[in-house]
């Protein structure tokens, strides 16, 4: 990601010590840290989404294709696209089938 060396991170480690003091130091650590980490999260979530929407929208268009083609003759892929937009479609039923 970053290309900083050992030296670099000492340098900055040192200049903080100097700046912030030996008081605030752990403080500022910490909330650096957590802010990092909330920007990591907040990214990994945003992939994960556009990932999900990705799918999404390619299992549309093998619908269409598959609806073009009368469900007939399909290619294995638009065949387990298929089957898997079935499968959603039975596990969102379920709870509301009558026993």
């Amino acid at each position: 990601m970053f290309d900083i060396g050992f030296w670099e991170i000492l340098v900055i480690g040192v200049l903080a010590l100097l700046i912030l003091g030996p008081e605030r130091l752990p403080g500022a650590l910490r909330s650096t840290i957590n802010t990092v980490r909330s920007i990591r999260n907040t990214a990994t979530g945003f992939k994960q989404e556009m990932e999900h929407q990705l799918r999404v929208h390619e299992l549309h268009e093998n619908l269409k294709k598959a609806e073009q083609q009368g469900l007939k003759n399909m290619s294995p892929e638009l065949q387990q696209s298929v089957e898997e937009l079935k499968g959603a479609a039975e596990s969102v039923q379920e709870p509301y089938k009558k026993k």
